[in-house]
């Protein structure tokens, strides 16, 4: 028998919070009730070949709804004439009446209590604030025992926007800048919803764009580079000269060097062999933000090494879009043919279309992504650049620029 039972009616308001639709009606009532439950009763032939468990399951569901009110569910019942049985009533809907109702029902009246007072706090402060605890009233039951401070933090931005401090400098009782970190996430959906359109900067999103997203100081990219060219020694000779400097500095620096490398590999960085006019960026994978402001890379030859796979060739179609001029080093299929020995399985690869690759380069590209070269184990191919070996580097190098 597959007939519905009172449990069968709490889950069904068990979802209902789950979806955040009830907890949304205490932000805005709107429609929702009365509403009908889904209430699966027996057939006609049911009625008739098990009259006993059909009177039994009847009495079962009016007994959970109880008076209406303390179980929370409103039973409906329909007069029947059966040929076999005569005349009686069956249970026919079943109704949620109120939202108080449904909450009784879903067993959540505390936790909407705890939720209406942050909708309360809300109201009182930043009433802009409804729609987003409407449409996240389950997120916002996560942070309740943050909701305070969270508030505090709105108001602090909407005094002092775009304020250039560092979230450190952010001076209020209880909270510090490890918390704003923390909450990032959420802090800039409430933020969006409460801030002017000239305190946000649209261009940044995502938690890592935070700062600058509502006018924070950030914590300044830094570049590490490598002056390869041992007549252009900064720190005298036989020193290494490996230098980290700030985003700001490095795009100042205009250095006496006609070729530049780029590596994402730090042992390759520091083995990098000497090389006249020339110096050496350490890569950070995916984005160049911190070499956006360096104009001067654009008089200068690049060339990019990175490992022989999807994600190598992906991120030198990125570097190109700021450096249309980049050419790849040791990313070519007779460097990948001659350490077949060396190759190994590309963990996640990427499929996309990358249109700033050479025609070599994406006919490599191709055969990669849709796994033309490897057999046996080795299926998704990969080359990472530490593999290859270092007399083969030194040959490209010198046929690449110098």
């Amino acid at each position: 028998m597959m007939w519905s039972t009172p449990d069968d009616l709490r889950a069904q308001a068990q979802r209902l919070w789950d979806k955040g639709r009830l907890p949304a009606c205490l932000v805005n009532a709107g429609n929702l009730f009365p509403l009908r439950l889904t209430l699966k009763v027996p057939g006609s032939v049911e009625l008739s070949d098990l009259f006993d468990e059909v009177r039994s399951w009847a009495r079962t569901l009016q007994a959970g709804a109880g008076d209406g009110k303390r179980h929370g569910y409103r039973v409906v019942l329909r007069d029947l004439n059966h040929r076999v049985i005569g005349a009686n009533q069956v249970p026919s809907e079943v109704w949620l009446d109120t939202l108080d109702d449904a909450l009784e029902l879903a067993g959540k009246k505390r936790e909407a209590r705890r939720f209406e007072s942050l909708v309360d706090q809300a109201r009182a402060t930043q009433p802009a604030l409804l729609t987003w605890l409407h449409k996240r009233p389950l997120r916002a039951l996560e942070l309740a025992g943050a909701w305070p401070q969270l508030l505090d933090v709105v108001a602090w931005v909407q005094a002092h926007p775009r304020p250039g401090v560092y979230l450190r400098q952010v001076d209020l009782p209880g909270i510090h800048g490890k918390f704003i970190e923390e909450h990032r996430t959420v802090l800039a959906e409430l933020l969006d919803c409460c801030l002017p359109a000239a305190a946000i900067n649209p261009g940044m999103s995502g938690a890592a764009n935070f700062a600058r997203r509502y006018g924070f100081r950030d914590k300044p990219l830094r570049v590490r580079f490598r002056l390869l060219d041992l007549q252009q020694a900064l720190l005298g000779h036989g020193v290494d000269q490996d230098f980290t400097v700030t985003q700001d500095a490095f795009a100042r620096l205009e250095p006496v060097a006609s070729h530049i490398f780029l590596t994402e590999n730090e042992i390759n960085f520091l083995a990098f062999p000497a090389l006249p006019d020339s110096l050496l960026i350490f890569g950070a994978g995916y984005g160049f933000d911190m070499l956006a402001q360096a104009d001067w890379l654009r008089d200068k030859s690049i060339h990019y090494w990175g490992d022989i796979d999807t994600h190598g060739f992906a991120i030198l179609d990125q570097l190109r879009a700021r450096f249309p001029h980049a050419q790849s080093l040791l990313m070519d299929r007779t460097t990948l043919l001659a350490h077949r020995l060396l190759w190994s399985n590309e963990p996640e690869p990427t499929q996309r279309d990358l249109p700033r690759l050479t025609p070599d380069e994406r006919a490599l590209y191709d055969d990669l992504r849709w796994k033309r070269l490897g057999d046996g184990e080795v299926r998704q191919v990969r080359l990472e650049q530490e593999r290859i070996g270092f007399g083969h580097v030194e040959q490209a190098l010198a046929r690449a620029a110098l």
